[in-house]
């Protein structure tokens, strides 16, 4: 996935906000430590203590939290092409404007970009917690250094694509808000045909979704904001899928693969519903709808 370098994303509306390291000391993460940042991506659930302690360090707790600024230097696709935190900026743009023309009535959620460290209604966000959604507020919450702990100790790419597939997959849970999916299907506990693991599931689908018409989106003056993503690109995000399966965390974390815990879904399932989206669109997304074999 590359941006064309003349399109014009500086209409974007993310905002920078945080000014802690979640994680001090800077220095190499151990496998459990890692464990539990894969635990935590997608979910909001906030671990970070437990990875102060793994990790030998302590929490920041510097003022700013609450204030947010622009996306500093983000005016063109070349600038998204350059920066993570412009990419995904600019990726909130195309991702609107598809949910916009898509869905009847969407409305656009924030999205922060986190810097280090900030309180949420949803708990703290930061590159510990991983990228999550906040519903009580509407905000998608993205950590960019999240990407880099991915790739330097842990085997996935985490490329360009695959940090979009991320954001899109939290934007797919603002439009299962939207829609009431969450009212509608509360969280009936873990497992392979949990509610839970049906919802991320559908969230990758609509990221699928996304993808296969990302080209479509164009700025104010017609110029298209991606090009067509390439197969290595397209593998990139299977990777940043298969990376966050329950069974591939489990097995990373030591442990024995235990479907009744599941909340997220397998490797496999997740990369086979992002598939779905990208081949058949959104409407084939009703993760709800088929048995538990089919999911």
């Amino acid at each position: 996935m590359t941006f064309n370098e003349n399109a014009n994303v500086g209409g974007n509306k993310a905002r920078r906000r945080g000014r802690n390291a979640a994680i001090a000391g800077g220095g190499t993460l151990g496998v459990g430590v890692i464990a539990v940042l894969l635990i935590q991506a997608f979910t909001g659930q906030d671990l970070s203590g437990l990875l102060g302690i793994m990790a030998g360090g302590t929490e920041g707790t510097g003022s700013g939290q609450g204030e947010s600024s622009v996306i500093a230097d983000c005016e063109t696709g070349q600038d998204a092409n350059e920066n993570d935190d412009c990419r995904l900026a600019a990726g909130s743009l195309a991702i609107d404007e598809f949910w916009g023309e898509t869905l009847e009535g969407y409305r656009e959620p924030q999205l922060i970009i986190v810097d280090g460290q900030t309180p949420t209604q949803c708990g703290t966000a930061s590159n510990a917690t991983g990228p999550f959604y906040c519903p009580p507020e509407e905000t998608v919450y993205v950590d960019p250094t999240f990407f880099g702990l991915l790739r330097q100790q842990y085997d996935a790419s985490a490329g360009d694509l695959a940090q979009l597939y991320v954001l899109a997959h939290e934007y797919g849970h603002h439009v299962q808000n939207l829609i009431g999916v969450f009212e509608k299907y509360p969280n009936n506990g873990t497992g392979p045909d949990s509610n839970g693991v049906r919802t991320e599931l559908q969230a990758d689908c609509f990221a699928g979704a996304w993808v296969a018409a990302m080209t479509q989106q164009e700025d104010e003056n017609g110029v298209p904001y991606l090009q067509p993503p390439t197969d290595q690109q397209i593998a990139d995000a299977l990777n940043a899928a298969a990376a966050v399966g329950d069974d591939h965390i489990q097995e990373q974390s030591g442990g024995f693969v235990n479907p009744e815990s599941w909340t997220h879904g397998s490797s496999e399932q997740r990369q086979r519903w992002f598939d779905t989206g990208r081949a058949d669109g959104v409407q084939a997304c009703d993760t709800f709808a088929v048995s538990g074999d089919q999911l």
